[in-house]
């Protein structure tokens, strides 16, 4: 069979994968991306982090969520918000990420065939295309970001309608008036938080006794404080025996004994990586347990050296941010072109309701190093924006070392914490000082500055030193 030959062939278009292949287009490389979907973008865009995320922002505009410190609990925008309403922004959004992506793909003359991928060889891969032909085509390079999927045990019941998984829950047709969410990571937190802002009865369960346990901990207590408050129950330190129905209704039995109804369960207790149709074995490697491919984290080499894995396939910390990066330094370091060493830290955000991020070490960490330090805090509620915005929750936390007046670590919940922390991942990246808070000046009135407001508090926890 003839085939096509590439310098670089890239199995999934999520995050990592366009990043990386059009990173290589950009070095003058002959570039295809192989997609299983119809339509670019992998999971990332149709079922992942998009759709989650526009569904938040959707619900908290229809809902009148951030105006309710002014006019009350029971303020709304639209009184009677239906699935339809959330879906038609949804659908709005995801086509107009695919328009993007298609044509930054078309003006970096990245290629691109859909079909499922399958190594024949090293080299080769082969490609099931929708209309039943089956192409070969070769790979000097070769980038596999395939991402992951739910993980769907034998024994939960699920249905398409009742009892979902993370994926087909951006497609209910109606919204339930009560949900029950098993797994709480940071994709259960994010939907049951979501839900609740809908007005949705929420159960969470996590068998562990806390969750989002890499957050720091005085975090996550103020966070938990806000959802129970708002009427969320948090079944911590329960593990489900069975799933059962009453009629048309899922039941969670946990092994308690308690049983939790509800008109809908979101099964979202973990990811698996979808490597298990690429036919891996044939070029010489093995996932784990979970799916996933072990790289070198300097260069996401394989073991075997032509072979390249990025983003969700390779594990933590799965973000789209950090794929796409590994992108870039994948297709950089197949083509030989020197890469100067990645920053200390990332920020992390969790996209709940309220919002979570956090970048450097948590308080945890300090005290397991050994790192003399001191805290400030700020509440949102302390500054004029806060005030302006209605604001009843919210907080600032930072981690200032004693010795060096170095800052160590920003963490953040409450309105707009994903976009405030990138002050924090600045400085912290740069290694200023506490300092550089105290002296500079921010726009007033904004919530950054509970920047200075939570420097201030740690310099007086401080004192002179």
């Amino acid at each position: 069979m003839d085939m096509t030959r590439y310098d670089f062939i890239v199995i999934g278009s999520g995050p990592a994968g366009r990043r990386a292949a059009i990173q290589a287009a950009k070095l003058g490389k002959d570039v295809l991306v192989v997609e299983k979907g119809r339509r670019v973008g992998g999971v990332s865009v149709h079922t992942g982090t998009i759709p989650s995320k526009t569904l938040r922002e959707t619900v908290l505009n229809l809902t009148g969520w951030r105006e309710r410190g002014f006019y009350g609990a029971a303020y709304r925008v639209k009184k009677d918000i239906q699935a339809k309403d959330l879906m038609a922004r949804l659908h709005m959004t995801l086509d107009h990420e695919v328009d993007v992506l298609e044509h930054q793909f078309a003006r970096n003359k990245v290629q691109t065939m859909c079909g499922l991928g399958r190594f024949v060889d090293p080299h080769t891969i082969e490609v099931a295309l929708e209309n039943g032909d089956v192409r070969q085509v070769y790979g000097e390079k070769i980038l596999i970001a395939v991402g992951t999927r739910p993980y769907r045990p034998a024994d939960v019941p699920f249905n398409g309608t009742t009892v979902l998984d993370s994926d087909e829950v951006v497609e209910i047709p109606e919204l339930p008036r009560s949900l029950c969410v098993v797994g709480g990571g940071v994709i259960g937190v994010e939907y049951a938080t979501i839900f609740s802002a809908l007005d949705v009865s929420v159960a969470l369960i996590e068998s562990r006794s806390s969750f989002l346990e890499f957050i720091d901990h005085e975090l996550i207590e103020d966070f938990t404080h806000q959802l129970r408050d708002r009427g969320m129950a948090i079944r911590f330190g329960s593990k489900v025996e069975r799933i059962e129905f009453e009629g048309d209704r899922p039941v969670t039995v946990l092994e308690n004994g308690r049983r939790i109804r509800a008109d809908m369960l979101l099964y979202a207790a973990g990811r698996v990586g979808a490597t298990d149709t690429l036919n891996i074995t044939a070029c010489g490697l093995v996932p784990d347990e979970r799916g996933r491919l072990k790289v070198d984290p300097a260069t996401f080499q394989t073991t075997v050296p032509h072979i390249y894995s990025a983003g969700d396939a390779i594990g933590f910390p799965s973000l789209a941010s950090t794929s796409m990066e590994q992108g870039r330094i994948a297709a950089c370091h197949a083509f030989n072109i020197p890469m100067p060493p990645a920053p200390d830290y990332f920020p992390y955000g969790i996209y709940a309701v309220p919002e979570i991020s956090t970048v450097g070490m948590s308080e945890e960490e300090v005290r397991k190093r050994g790192i003399p330090y001191e805290c400030g805090v700020a509440r949102f509620r302390e500054t004029s924006r806060g005030h302006i915005m209605g604001l009843n929750n919210g907080m600032m936390k930072m981690i200032f070392s004693l010795k060096t007046r170095r800052l160590l670590g920003v963490h953040i919940v409450g309105e707009g914490a994903t976009e405030l922390v990138h002050i924090g991942q600045a400085v912290l990246n740069l290694h200023g000082t506490l300092d550089y808070f105290i002296e500079n000046t921010f726009n007033y009135p904004t919530l950054a500055e509970a920047y200075k407001i939570a420097a201030l508090d740690a310099w007086n926890r401080m004192g002179a030193i």
